[in-house]
C-alpha cells in the first residue's frame, strides 16, 4: 500500500485526523471516498479496489494531456539530470526559453511572462498589473465567475467564497456574463481591466454569443481598460483552439495561463502581457516575486505541454474528438428523451444543463459509480462539467458515451430518486 498505509482506512482516519475532516465526510456520505493510486492515461485507479475511473474532470484541465503522459514525464527527467528549482532572483536559461516560446505561440503582441505556481497567484498578477499600470482602481468581472482563492482572484469572484471570510472589496464589480449592455454601463474612466474566462466553467460552461468578447475589447479599448483573459481552464486546447480568444479574434492585453500548463506533473502557471505594460517591473524588477514560480524544472514539462498543444495534428484530433461527442450527445437525448439536457459546448469544452440542479447532482454521483468522474458546476449545480482529457482515443470517447447514457438513463430509477432526496437534505444543510 502507498506510503506504508495498511489500508484505504487507515488514509481516511489520517486525512481526517490532519488534513481535511469536512472532505472525508462529504464523500463517505456519498461513498465517494476513492483514494487515488495507480493512474496513467485518461484513468485513474482507487488504491485499495482498484475501481478505475475516466477522468471526465481532468482538475480543470491539468490533466488535458492524460495522466503521468510520457512524453511529459521524459522531459521532467530530463530536467532532474541537471536542474533543481533554481532561484527565482537570478536570471535562468529555463525560464528564459519558456517565455520565449510563449510569445511565439500567444496571440498578439504578449511577450513578457512573470511565471508563478497556482492560478489564483497568476490571477493577483495580473490585477496587480492593471492596477499599477493604469493608475485607476476599477475591477469588472462576471457574476459567477471563478479565478481562484487569493486575496485579489478571490475579489474577483463568485461572492459564495469570499463571504465567510467577511472579504468585500468596493473597486471590485460584477456584471452578468454575456450581457454587453451591463459590461458597457460598468465600464468607466475608473477602470483599470476587464477579467473574464472566454468561457466560465464554474458557472456551468457558458458559451458567449459571437458578438460578446469582441464588444468588451472595443468597450475596453474605447474607455483606455484593459481586458485581462483567464485561460486557466479554456487554453492549451482545451476549446480546439490553442487559446480560447482565438475563436473570436480577440487580444487580450494580458492573458494567464495555469493548470494544463504543469502538465500534471510540475506546477506552473503563466502572466503573460504587452511589452508597454513592464514598465512597472523595470522601475523596480523586484516588486513581484514568486520563490517557486517559474522553477526551472518545471520549465521542461512546460515546454513540452507547449509542444503537444500547439501540434496542428493534435489541434485536429481535439477538434474531430469534439464532433464525436456532439454527435453522441445526440444520440443519447434521442435515446434517453427523459430527464432532458442541453448540451454547451465548444471543443472539448462541455457542460450537460439539466433541469434541476438535483438531477446534475445525481448523475455526477452515477457517473462515479459507473467509472467516470465528473463534477457539476459549482456556481450552478444544474450543469455536469464534461471535461474528457484531450488525448481520448475514439475508442475511449465511445466508452465514455457507453457509461454517460447508462447514467442518464439511471436518473429515472426509484433508488435514484431516493439519492436525490439525500442531496435536496445535503444541500439545504449547507
Amino acid at each position: 500500500m502507498y506510503f506504508d498505509y495498511p489500508n484505504k482506512k487507515a488514509v481516511l482516519a489520517d486525512y481526517a485526523a490532519f488534513v481535511s475532516k469536512g472532505k472525508v465526510d462529504f464523500f463517505k456520505k456519498f461513498r465517494m471516498d476513492i483514494v487515488m493510486g495507480k493512474r496513467e492515461g485518461i484513468s485513474f485507479y482507487d488504491m485499495e479496489t482498484q475501481k478505475r475511473l475516466i477522468n471526465c474532470h481532468c482538475n480543470g484541465g491539468v490533466y488535458n494531456l492524460g495522466h503521468r503522459n510520457p512524453e511529459i514525464f521524459e522531459a521532467l527527467q530530463t530536467g532532474l539530470r541537471d536542474f533543481d528549482i533554481g532561484n527565482h532572483h537570478l536570471i535562468s536559461a529555463a525560464r528564459a526559453r519558456l517565455g520565449a516560446r510563449l510569445a511565439e505561440l500567444l496571440p498578439g503582441n504578449l511577450s513578457k511572462t512573470v511565471f508563478g505556481v497556482g492560478g489564483g497567484e497568476a490571477i493577483d498578477l495580473a490585477i496587480k498589473l492593471a492596477l499599477g499600470s493604469t493608475g485607476r482602481k476599477k475591477i469588472i468581472s462576471a457574476q459567477g465567475g471563478y479565478h481562484g482563492h487569493t486575496g485579489l482572484a478571490l475579489a474577483a469572484g463568485h461572492e459564495q467564497f469570499r463571504r465567510p471570510f467577511g472579504i468585500q472589496l468596493d473597486n471590485f464589480v460584477q456584471v452578468p456574463f454575456n450581457d454587453i449592455q451591463a459590461m458597457s454601463e460598468a465600464v468607466d474612466e475608473n477602470t483599470a481591466a476587464v477579467l473574464l474566462e472566454p468561457i466560465p466553467a464554474t458557472l456551468g460552461i457558458v458559451i458567449p454569443g459571437d458578438d460578446y468578447l469582441p464588444a468588451v475589447r472595443r468597450i475596453c479599448r474605447d474607455r483606455g481598460a484593459l481586458l485581462i483573459a483567464d485561460e486557466v481552464q479554456t487554453g492549451l486546447g482545451r476549446t480546439g483552439k490553442l487559446w480560447a480568444v482565438d475563436h473570436w479574434k480577440v487580444e487580450p492585453d494580458i492573458l494567464v495561463l495555469g493548470k494544463g500548463l504543469s502538465g500534471g506533473l510540475y506546477p506552473m502557471t503563466a502572466t503573460c502581457f504587452k511589452p508597454e505594460l513592464e514598465e512597472i517591473f523595470l522601475k523596480d524588477p523586484f516588486i513581484h516575486i514568486s520563490t517557486f514560480g517559474g522553477s526551472e524544472l518545471g520549465c521542461f514539462p512546460a515546454l513540452k505541454v507547449l509542444e503537444i498543444s500547439s501540434r496542428p495534428e493534435f489541434l485536429q484530433h481535439v477538434s474531430e474528438l469534439a464532433e464525436r461527442f456532439a454527435r453522441g450527445f445526440e444520440k443519447i437525448q434521442a435515446d434517453v428523451p427523459k430527464p432532458k439536457f442541453t448540451v454547451r459546448q465548444k471543443g472539448l469544452m462541455i457542460g450537460l444543463k439539466f433541469g434541476e440542479p438535483v438531477q446534475a447532482m445525481a448523475l455526477s454521483k452515477l457517473l462515479y459509480d459507473n467509472g467516470i468522474f465528473a463534477v457539476f458546476s459549482g456556481n450552478d449545480p444544474s450543469v455536469v462539467q464534461f471535461l474528457p482529457p484531450l488525448v481520448t482515443t475514439f475508442d475511449e470517447a465511445d466508452e465514455i458515451l457507453t457509461i454517460l447514457k447508462d447514467s442518464v438513463k439511471g436518473l429515472n430509477s426509484l433508488k435514484t430518486k431516493v439519492l436525490m432526496q439525500t442531496i435536496k437534505i445535503f444541500a439545504r444543510d449547507l
